[in-house]
């Protein structure tokens, strides 16, 4: 988790539900996105076949990085918007 400013218990037990719901949706999102790209729909046979389980490994990767640049990009602007906000209060004062 990201350095949060201090925060109480509950405001604490919120964003920790909150980042459970999101990776929650982010598994099931992938899980489906990567199903639906490697494996056909109609199962020829009980186990994944090597292509099969290369497709997944490659997409599950591909998949966890672009999630995990799009992260850092929000963070960033994130904090770009709050040090601008910062600045405008202060320039008010």
């Amino acid at each position: 988790m990201a350095a949060l400013p201090q925060l109480n218990e509950d405001q604490l037990k919120v964003v920790q539900e909150l980042e459970i719901e999101m990776m929650s949706d982010m598994y099931t999102r992938m899980t489906s996105a990567c199903h639906r790209k490697c494996i056909p729909p109609k199962y020829l046979e009980s186990e994944l076949t090597k292509g099969e389980s290369i497709c997944l490994d490659r997409c599950i990767a591909k998949y966890l990085d672009v999630h995990e640049r799009i992260g850092k990009k929000f963070t960033q602007i994130s904090m770009q918007s709050d040090n601008f906000m910062k600045d405008k209060v202060a320039e008010q004062k």
